[in-house]
């Protein structure tokens, strides 16, 4: 009998095993094809069958940072000859980069829009946590009136989509003077990151003993000295799960940036598309911003990996 249990046991494993790598080819499959089509030349990008194996190219990198236009008439062997290496590659392509009257190269605007995705991302990934880990904790130690309220109240903010809000505070941005600023950007992720941060902090907090804070206070410490030297420390893992989501959802959002921004503060989510190319859409520079923009939060991710295991069994859903 015990021979037979270990038999089927063995057997629920490998299903499970060959579960799991599905699953996982299945998830991996979009990474490997946006990937795989930023090394592509332009002509293979749309081939049917797609084209598996191919000589990597950099083409399409150097297309999304600079600004190009059709090619009327081949370059000649002296033009062709003195140009730099890289812009060999937009020529073999049957385009050109396009100049300035002082033969300046004129760079396209994704550099600008990677940096403004940085500065908001990080900076309301920074205020959502920091403010929601001050509200969280003073739900948790305190007795605050009308708690359950309060908190289903923060909660509410998350519960329209975005696109319902967004003609709304359009026009209260343009009131005001904030449409198309990163501030304007900043203020609206943590406004929207915040419901999100209190709830899944006052689960971490909750789960660090309040006689911690009671013996520092026992001490001589003042009740922000505790929070900062005791419950914070205590509560790094939830805080580190907290900004990953937290950045993770700042830097991957489109509707408010698409609307709410124009060209000075605009982020990358919505200049990517945008960069079709002249003629029929240019598959591999859409494909390597999209590629490029992966990276960032991937490394994050990655460098926090530890947290989000406990980040994601602990925290809003307790009370």
């Amino acid at each position: 009998m015990a021979a037979v249990q270990t038999s089927t046991e063995k057997g629920l494993n490998r299903l499970a095993i060959v579960a799991v790598l599905v699953v996982t080819m299945i998830f991996l499959a979009p990474i490997y094809w946006i990937a795989s089509t930023a090394f592509k030349p332009r002509n293979l990008a749309t081939t049917i069958p797609p084209t598996v194996v191919f000589t990597p190219e950099i083409s399409p990198f150097v297309k999304l940072f600079t600004k190009r236009s059709q090619l009327r008439a081949p370059p000649t062997a002296e033009e062709y000859e003195a140009a730099p290496w890289w812009e060999r590659l937009v020529f073999d392509g049957g385009e050109k980069v396009v100049r300035s009257g002082r033969g300046e190269v004129q760079w396209s605007g994704y550099p600008s829009r990677f940096m403004n995705s940085l500065i908001i991302a990080i900076t309301s990934t920074v205020l959502a946590v920091g403010m929601g880990t001050l509200t969280a904790y003073g739900f948790s130690r305190f007795k605050v009136k009308g708690e359950g309220d309060l908190l289903f109240f923060i909660l509410s903010t998350r519960m329209l989509p975005p696109v319902v809000v967004a003609i709304p505070m359009f026009l209260m941005y343009r009131a005001v003077g904030l449409n198309d600023t990163h501030w304007g950007l900043i203020i609206l992720y943590t406004a929207f990151n915040l419901s999100f941060s209190v709830w899944l902090m006052k689960g971490f907090i909750d789960e660090i003993p309040k006689e911690y804070e009671e013996a520092a206070l026992v001490d001589g410490y003042t009740r922000m000295e505790a929070f900062f030297k005791i419950v914070l420390p205590e509560a790094a893992t939830g805080i580190a799960a907290t900004a990953v989501f937290c950045f993770i959802t700042a830097w991957n959002e489109y509707a408010f940036a698409l609307i709410m921004t124009n060209r000075r503060a605009q982020t990358a989510p919505p200049f990517i598309p945008s960069q079709v190319g002249s003629g029929l859409p240019d598959w591999t520079v859409i494909a390597s911003g999209t590629f490029l923009f992966l990276l960032p939060v991937a490394i994050f991710t990655f460098l926090l990996r530890n947290h989000l295991l406990r980040g994601m069994s602990f925290g809003a859903i307790r009370k």
